[in-house]
């Protein structure tokens, strides 16, 4: 998970593009997840609480189980965002975060639609700020979280 996957420049849309959101983490959130229930509906009984199955997106999307699971996504998005410059301090995190992912039921290839989700939240809520630059930049820094994840579903080696 190397820093310098990133340029400045990238670093620097990122961090602007990220503070226009921070004052609203879980609107932006319920964007990012509205839009991922709507891309892949099989999602949703992975959102479990309490036993609870949710009947719709939108029970689930105001449950206040589920709306303290979005602060926690754009407080793991925040970490990204907060440490560019020094993303590896960040890879056992996000590994452990990754088993987590793994031991509820959640497939590797979800975070595609995950990370589709993401960039449809920035650009809806940056509108024309979003640029082809910035649309670059978040998937190249979505792509290393991801790889840190997935290291998460990787099987201990024999005598681990």
């Amino acid at each position: 998970m190397a820093s310098g996957m990133l340029s400045g420049a990238q670093r620097a849309l990122i961090r602007e593009s990220w503070r226009r959101l921070s004052g609203s983490p879980v609107q932006h959130g319920l964007v990012l997840f509205s839009r991922l229930f709507d891309l892949d509906p099989d999602l949703l009984p992975l959102f479990q609480y309490n036993c609870k199955q949710f009947a719709s997106p939108q029970e689930c999307l105001s449950a206040p189980e589920f709306l303290d699971h979005v602060r926690k996504v754009m407080l793991v998005i925040d970490a990204a965002v907060s440490h560019l410059e020094n993303l590896p301090c960040l890879e056992e995190y996000l590994c452990n975060l990754g088993k987590k992912h793994q031991a509820i039921g959640v497939k590797v290839e979800s975070f595609s639609t995950v990370g589709e989700s993401l960039l449809y939240m920035l650009e809806k809520c940056l509108g024309a700020a979003f640029s082809p630059d910035m649309r670059e930049a978040w998937t190249k820094l979505y792509g290393a979280v991801v790889k840190a994840m997935r290291r998460g579903w990787e099987p201990l080696a024999e005598g681990d």
